[in-house]
């Protein structure tokens, strides 16, 4: 399980480095993909179709909805290899989407590690934090149903 959110810094060659609380549980092969929210996902390789299938349901019928959600994350997706001080390069293409810059947030996030621009997390947490009572008492609702 992912926990905890970590300030990391991204150099000039585009690296960044995995807290090594969280290297240790991902292994090493990983994938990194954009992900909901304007922040990237990195989980294990192995784990990357469990999560997808958490997501749309594991449904059997590929339906449009699905094929959506697959051409959005399989089709941004990149396997990463940590060197040995546990640095990860990040593709143009998802520092763009990201609009990561100098500095970054690692966030656990129990089965999968997001990757967060500093200032868009830092306005999500507090917008998250004044609505927590709210979100916990709509999901109370929904599993009383």
């Amino acid at each position: 399980m992912f926990l905890g959110t970590y300030l990391a810094s991204v150099t000039s060659g585009k690296r960044i480095s995995v807290p090594s609380i969280f290297r240790e549980n991902l292994g090493k092969e990983l994938v990194l993909s954009q992900w909901y929210e304007e922040c990237l996902v990195l989980v294990s390789k192995s784990s990357l179709n469990s999560l997808l299938g958490r997501i749309t349901g594991s449904q059997e019928t590929i339906i449009e909805p699905i094929r959506k959600t697959e051409h959005f994350i399989y089709a941004s997706s990149y396997e990463v290899v940590p060197d040995e001080q546990g640095r990860i390069v990040i593709p143009d293409r998802l520092l763009a989407y990201a609009n990561l810059k100098d500095q970054v947030y690692f966030l656990g996030v129990g089965d999968r590690v997001e990757i967060w621009n500093k200032e868009t997390w830092e306005a999500r947490e507090k917008e998250v934090a004044e609505g927590a009572a709210k979100y916990i008492e709509e999901l109370a609702r929904r599993n009383e149903r």
